[in-house]
């Protein structure tokens, strides 16, 4: 029972926004690599600490996923932290498989501006593919 008292006072101090949720930043807990974004709500954030595992809010199926159910590579919680706002999650993770990305790469970051000081500004893929996503996901 203090268990859910203290669940519930800290998850109060988090700033969710008109949808109820919170962006999460997930980081790799060795090199601190940022690998992706995604957003929580409180019953994801609750499962994830209850889980071990990253379990995150799904706007576009409007439903939880744990981050490997179809892929198999799994987010293991190291530590949480928050921002200074509030408003903010922090997940330093294992990354298991080392690919967080659906386009197969290891960080959803694979992209990078390129301006050569002309008119022609660009995004440029950097990060190679290190699995086919139609080899990871059934339906992509």
């Amino acid at each position: 029972m203090n268990y859910k008292k203290s669940i519930i006072s800290w998850i109060d101090e988090l700033k969710f926004d008109k949808d109820g949720l919170i962006p999460a930043i997930a980081q790799d807990h060795k090199n601190g690599e940022v690998l992706m974004m995604a957003w929580m709500n409180k019953e994801s954030l609750q499962k994830t600490i209850s889980f071990g595992k990253a379990i995150y809010w799904s706007r576009s199926r409007n439903k939880l996923w744990e981050k490997g159910e179809e892929s198999g590579h799994t987010q293991i919680v190291q530590e949480i932290r928050l921002d200074c706002d509030g408003d903010v999650i922090l997940l330093k993770i294992n990354q298991l498989g080392n690919i967080s990305c659906h386009t197969g790469r290891k960080s959803c970051f694979f992209r990078v501006l390129k301006n050569d000081n002309s008119e022609n500004i660009t995004w440029t893929s950097v990060d190679e593919i290190l699995k086919n996503p139609k080899l990871i996901y059934k339906n992509e």
